[in-house]
């Protein structure tokens, strides 16, 4: 998949976590929600009540629509933590 990042950003040291098995390319200094959305990962759950795909809707910790499981632990704001190298993220709306 296309990296969607702009490419005249400087960044921190390139790392890798892990998607759902899958490696993805993530900078040190990023969210998860950043390297997710670069990665061209947009469904992050589904909603409880089945009405539909979940995704980044704020982005600043405010909405709990970005929840993901981060090492894990269920229900991570992907908008509010750091990436780590290695760290392994599950999206559950795939």
């Amino acid at each position: 998949m296309e990296d969607l990042r702009i490419q005249s950003v400087l960044r921190g040291e390139k790392i890798t976590i892990r998607v759902n098995g899958q490696p993805v390319v993530a900078y040190e200094g990023e969210s998860v929600h950043a390297a997710l959305l670069a990665a061209g990962h947009r469904v992050f759950r589904q909603s409880r009540n089945g009405a539909g795909a979940r995704g980044i809707f704020c982005g600043m910790g405010v909405c709990y629509e970005c929840l993901v499981t981060i090492n894990g632990v269920p229900n991570r704001r992907a908008c509010m933590c750091p990436v780590e190298d290695g760290m392994e993220v599950v999206i559950h709306g795939q």
